[in-house]
């Protein structure tokens, strides 16, 4: 707040002082006192009236001027009243109260809005696991049965299996809850997990994958959660129509602040159009290739690059059309800056 903001909100009491000390000093000029007697009168009650209002401004300049910075932005607003203090100006009082009110209104909807949220994502996960006993007991049937027809009808289990283990890892991506432990882990250990997990779809797909990760290259993640993301890639690339699928590991900026790990997944399948590139991790987004399969739900990259910022991982996508796609998976030594970037330092 400006004093000249101040006193245009305050022209009123301005053009009441003015005519307070003009009318004083006209009575002692009319009661005989000489004008240098009225223009002092007049002077002097000008004199208070600017004090008066000088008095005002730097009360609540302060607040005004607090509360003008917070409400730049909607969600700091609901913050203000934690980190002001209450003004002793009525105005103020009353402007004060009436954010603070409409703070714990907003607090006690966010908190609603989280809990009927923290429901819904529990009772997704317990559909989830009661839906994967009969799945698990299908396969098991399935099993025993010999034939293409049963070969198929493995292959559609193993698609109905994935579908539901992406639901279960949406509905954790959704959560402010860790439910993750980042560890020590063997990445080449976790990319063979992942390629026989997906034998079975990479065998009907024509898709080899090549691994060339090193049995000493270890990495700071969660297993699971890493097994997943690669899992999401292989199938990807592989339903897109590559023939090869290459894993490979390689250590950046060693003996720096920034060192890391980088695996790389490289495919040759027909690549990503150029436009569709830059919107491949957002929710929902299939592009030109995904129209094109039918089939697509545009949510495997789009949790493949939240779990990735759970975890504090980087990741990035190149590509080109004709000659295949590439992604990056960085993962940072420095397991403070990890825990940093994931947003779960102290």
């Amino acid at each position: 707040m400006t004093p000249a903001s101040y006193l245009r909100d305050r022209a009123f009491a301005l053009a009441f002082i003015v005519l307070a000390a003009l009318l004083a000093g006209g009575v002692v000029a009319v009661l005989g006192q000489g004008w240098q007697a009225a223009a002092l009168v007049a002077s002097l009650v000008g004199a208070c009236g600017a004090c008066a209002l000088a008095v005002g401004y730097l009360r609540a300049r302060r607040f005004w001027s607090d509360l003008e910075r917070f409400s730049d932005g909607v969600g700091r607003a609901w913050y203000a009243p934690s980190l002001m203090e209450r003004p002793d100006f009525l105005e103020g009082r009353l402007a004060f109260d009436a954010l603070e009110a409409h703070a714990r209104a907003a607090a006690d909807e966010v908190a609603a809005s989280a809990g009927e949220a923290e429901a819904y994502r529990g009772y997704v996960e317990l559909w989830i696991h009661e839906v994967k006993t009969p799945i698990a007991a299908a396969g098991l049937m399935a099993a025993s049965l010999h034939g293409a027809q049963a070969e198929r009808l493995r292959g559609e289990l193993d698609r109905i299996e994935d579908c539901v283990e992406q639901a279960l890892y949406y509905a954790r991506s959704t959560s402010l809850a860790r439910d993750f432990s980042i560890r020590e882990t063997a990445l080449s250990e976790v990319v063979r997990d992942v390629a026989k997990k997906h034998a079975r779809y990479l065998v009907e797909r024509r898709t080899m994958p090549r691994i060339d990760v090193g049995e000493d290259v270890r990495v700071q993640a969660d297993a699971k959660w890493l097994a997943f993301i690669v899992g999401q890639l292989v199938t990807n690339a592989a339903k897109y129509g590559a023939s090869t699928v290459r894993f490979s590991a390689r250590t950046e900026g060693e003996g720096t602040a920034e060192a890391r790990t980088v695996l790389e997944v490289a495919d040759d399948g027909p690549g990503i159009p150029a436009e569709d590139v830059p919107r491949v991790f957002e929710r929902g987004f299939t592009g030109r290739n995904g129209r094109a399969m039918g089939s697509s739900t545009g949510m495997g990259l789009y949790l493949v690059a939240e779990l990735c910022a759970k975890m504090g991982l980087g990741v990035a996508l190149a590509s080109e059309e004709g000659r295949g796609t590439r992604v990056l998976l960085a993962f940072p030594h420095d397991r403070r800056r990890l825990d940093a970037q994931a947003g779960l330092g102290a």
